[in-house]
């Protein structure tokens, strides 16, 4: 399979700056509610840890993300560069999504990330948190699909 080129800002060693654009283009990605093209950001062989999951693989990956999505419905996620290193990167985050019955959650967690020279991530750790919230108390307002650049950050938000 041949991949695409990545510029090389998006490839390890990470700088601040390309730290940050690395996890809007995985914030982005995400917010597509698109399992396959999530999927080609990561390693073939990928490792996940994400709640009880244990996905490796991009075929598990997809089977994954088609299942979450499935359940977590009008999902719209924000993540934030928290730290980072030449080939790793923490992020946080937070998403807001409601069950089939209309309970709306905010999950709030912390992804641990490592990517191979090339930029695709190797290893995923997950640790994910679910607080039931009343429809009212939700802050994640944009159209289904990419954050608006005009939209605030976790930061911002208080979250």
């Amino acid at each position: 399979m041949v991949q695409a080129q990545k510029p090389p800002a998006l490839m390890p060693p990470f700088t601040r700056e390309s730290a940050i654009a690395k996890i809007r283009m995985a914030e982005d990605g995400w917010n597509s509610r698109d399992p396959q093209r999530v999927s080609l950001v990561y390693t073939e062989n990928s490792v996940w840890r994400n709640r009880a999951e244990f996905p490796v693989g991009r075929s598990q990956i997809v089977a994954f993300l088609t299942r979450k999505w499935a359940k977590e419905l009008d999902y719209r996620l924000i993540k934030e560069l928290w730290a980072f290193t030449d080939e790793r990167i923490a992020v946080r985050f937070a998403y807001e999504w409601h069950d089939d019955s209309a309970n709306w959650f905010r999950s709030y967690g912390n992804e641990n990330w490592e990517f191979d020279t090339v930029g695709l991530m190797r290893r995923r750790f997950a640790s994910i948190n679910d607080m039931p919230i009343r429809e009212s108390e939700r802050k994640f307002h944009w159209p289904l699909g990419r954050r608006p650049d005009d939209h605030p950050g976790l930061s911002h938000l208080g979250l």
